[in-house]
């Protein structure tokens, strides 16, 4: 594109973006900054009405965000939030795509995902922001003419003169620099064909036209051996079109209600193994793991990591920057146990102290791998149940490539899926299948009681035969004595 731009004084020095401002769209995301934070776009991504946005050949994920974007008039540097809206000049529209498939590796920074050609139209008219109440802006969406999008600039998180203000406390905010400042809910996906367009005004007063852009498809050609190739899972699939119903995905992973949590913590993972065995399940059990600190139980939902053999190239390509291995520790929910493959390689670590806090810190019920763990002492000192195979010194890379998340994986030589209920104690761990969760730790409780009275018999000087398991002649003493302890 040319260096001018027809809606802009001039070509801006820098473009900030904020990464959540909208209340709407930090409840969609389910996480609430408690400060602005940032990114930079390029001012080769800048864009007019009317131009096409291209995606990219072998990517799926071009996601829309119509925002309010504000063009600085007089530079300010650490100015107060009272004078902050004085050095805003204009107001527009801008939307500020996104090609997920290339966000993993870039961990907020948004370079190669939000940086490319054309990714920040902004437009088509300037408002003089003299002439209105910044809180009473508003940004509205439209994929193909349907309004999908629509936020009031009172429903910010962070005020724009608090941004303005915040951002002069470390940079000087320079004449025609554009602050980006967030989307609200409802920003999603775009494919080829669809035109989705932006507005901003002040309703009954002034306002920017439609933003327009055509999306179309555009060349690929990305080089693995220069920089990591695109990537995406159901988490990215997820974030991108604004929930996992949109995305086509199913459902989140189910919570463990609090009654049937405090019965599976009550129940035996050898009684919870042999009842699931009675209902024809004997292949359960995740093999040669232990906890890392004897006496741990564990009792969660199951959300999984799969690591592929080490292959230099893919590990390139893989597991390097933010991998799927760090997604999974990051976006890990409370009451989740991260549950890894690694095919019983036990000669690397699948993770570390570092990685294990950052379990603890989101609330999730604990790791299980059937790899090994680095920074054994470390993570045996957390207050997080971890069970692997023992420790490694040696990183992953010495074994594995992290590859994938939220799919069905092998772990210990049992088959797991995301939302399977996760058991463990010193006799192993177990996978439940959701939907006899209840079922089964009811049972394994009554066994439970059952076998605790049984012992009470031999400690007192009965034989075992017709005592374990019961004869009827037994079984008759042991539903009376119930009856009568009832």
């Amino acid at each position: 594109m040319s260096t001018a731009h027809p809606s802009l004084p001039g070509r801006p020095g820098k473009i900030i973006a904020v990464h959540v401002s909208h209340e709407s769209r930090a409840a969609q995301r389910g996480r609430r900054p408690a400060a602005p934070s940032y990114f930079f776009k390029p001012s080769s991504s800048l864009a007019a009405s009317g131009d096409a946005v291209e995606r990219p050949e072998g990517t799926e994920l071009l996601a829309f965000e119509g925002e309010i974007a504000l063009v600085i008039g007089t530079p300010a540097r650490r100015v107060a939030p009272a004078d902050a809206w004085s050095h805003v000049a204009w107001v527009t529209a801008s939307n500020d795509w996104g090609l997920y498939d290339l966000r993993a590796n870039d961990k907020g920074s948004n370079v190669r995902n939000k940086g490319r050609d054309g990714y920040t139209p902004v437009g088509p008219r300037l408002i003089d922001a003299r002439a209105v109440d910044p809180a009473a802006l508003r940004v509205r969406t439209w994929l193909n003419g349907e309004l999908v999008q629509e936020g009031e600039a009172g429903g910010l998180i962070f005020p724009f003169a608090q941004i303005i203000a915040d951002l002069s406390q470390h940079l000087t905010l320079e004449t025609g620099d554009v602050v980006l400042t967030g989307t609200p809910a409802g920003a999603s996906v775009a494919v080829p064909g669809d035109v989705v367009e932006v507005e901003v005004d002040a309703p009954g007063g002034p306002s920017s036209g439609r933003l327009v852009s055509r999306v179309i498809d555009g060349p690929g050609g990305f080089d693995p051996a220069v920089g990591s190739l695109p990537a995406v899972d159901d988490l990215q699939r997820e974030e991108a079109w604004g929930s996992r119903e949109a995305a086509g995905l199913p459902a989140a992973v189910p919570v463990i209600s609090p009654g049937l949590r405090d019965k599976l913590l009550k129940a035996p993972v050898a009684g919870l193994s042999q009842q699931l065995r009675r209902r024809g399940l004997d292949n359960v059990s995740m093999d040669g793991l232990r906890a890392t600190r004897p006496g741990t139980k564990l009792v969660g939902v199951a959300t999984t990591l799969r690591f592929v053999p080490n292959r230099e190239d893919l590990f390139r390509s893989h597991g390097r920057g933010y991998n799927a291995q760090k997604r999974a520790f990051d976006y890990v929910r409370e009451g989740e146990v991260i549950v890894i493959e690694a095919r019983g390689e036990r000669g690397a670590g699948t993770l570390g102290d570092v990685l294990a806090l950052r379990a603890l810190a989101r609330g999730a019920a604990g790791v299980v791998t059937d790899g090994g763990v680095r920074d054994y002492a470390t993570v045996a000192g957390l207050d997080l149940p971890v069970f692997s195979q023992g420790p490694h010194p040696a990183v992953l890379g010495r074994r594995h490539v992290p590859w994938d998340t939220g799919l069905t994986i092998a772990c210990g030589g049992a088959t797991v899926q995301p939302g399977d209920v996760i058991v463990g104690d010193d006799d192993g761990v177990v996978v439940i299948p959701p939907a006899i969760a209840e079922e089964v730790a009811d049972a394994a409780l009554a066994q439970e009681a059952e076998d605790a009275w049984i012992a009470e018999q031999v400690a007192a000087g009965h034989p075992v035969d017709g005592l374990f398991p019961m004869n009827a002649e037994w079984r008759a003493k042991y539903e009376a004595a119930t009856e009568d302890g009832a």
